[in-house]
């Protein structure tokens, strides 16, 4: 996707996994006024932003219900949209039930599938990373279920308070969840064994031409040279790391957000 030549001094900016909603109301909605501070900061020169995926620990809509909460993040966003600038939505493994509504409310791109973006002169390849990669089996099949529209036609019969119920009861229970809860991070193998950095790699033995890979899914900050000086960015997550990317024409830098509690 080609997009129009951005003024001079103009960002472009990636985050991706808040799972607002966990562990509990309180902690998630200090995240979400961290999210809004940092959205704040970066709408002074974005050209772009791009939310890639799990901004939602748990969301599903219905034809005419959505979840409620959130509503600074999402008041926020109409605001930075209503001014002409773009915001994009990679749907990841939590929100992948996000249909039309954040679309037409507030004017949200969303994007379901791994995409190709020309920007600044530079090519990127922007996913949220769940099922990507060799393995993990059991989840590429569950979504499968997930994304069957015979699957969520049925679970919309659901009345709304049992089906939030109860997606947020089992997010409340997540790995994740137990995470923040006793402050600690994922411990992960090294990023040559990631499925991200393998999924990466094999597109550009086969000749896929990009000059970076922005992922989200993982939480686990990395920025990592492939080959032929292609870059893999890991952007980490707002549950212990509080990291986003900025691009600013030259190069694509792996930040922390200066405001986190950490």
């Amino acid at each position: 996707m080609e997009t129009e030549q951005n003024k001079p001094g103009q960002k472009i900016y990636f985050a991706s996994d808040f799972h607002l909603g966990i562990p509990d109301h309180e902690s998630s909605l200090q995240r979400e006024r961290m999210l809004v501070s940092w959205l704040d900061q970066v709408k002074k020169d974005a050209a772009e932003i791009f939310l890639m995926g799990d901004v939602f620990d748990f969301w599903f809509e219905y034809k005419t219900v959505v979840p409620k909460g959130y509503v600074r993040l999402l008041g926020k966003l109409a605001e930075i949209t209503d001014k002409g600038i773009p915001v994009h939505l990679f749907t990841g493994n939590h929100d992948i039930w996000a249909f039309e509504y954040l679309q037409k409310e507030i004017n949200v791109q969303l994007h379901r599938h791994p995409e190709i973006f020309r920007m600044m002169g530079k090519t990127f390849y922007l996913a949220h990373g769940d099922g990507l990669g060799p393995g993990d089996n059991g989840y590429k099949f569950l979504k499968k279920v997930f994304s069957n529209r015979f699957n969520q036609f049925l679970f919309r019969w659901l009345h709304p308070d049992i089906g939030a119920k109860m997606g947020l009861y089992f997010s409340g229970k997540s790995r994740l969840a137990n995470m923040i809860k006793d402050d600690k991070k994922e411990n992960l193998n090294s990023i040559e064994d990631e499925m991200l950095y393998k999924y990466a790699s094999g597109l550009l033995k086969n000749g896929l031409d990009a000059d970076y890979f922005v992922f989200g899914h993982r939480h686990r900050p990395a920025d990592v040279e492939l080959i032929n000086g292609c870059r893999m960015v890991i952007l980490g997550d707002w549950l212990t790391n509080f990291t986003y990317a900025e691009f600013d024409g030259n190069s694509l830098k792996l930040k922390y957000f200066k405001n986190n509690p950490l």
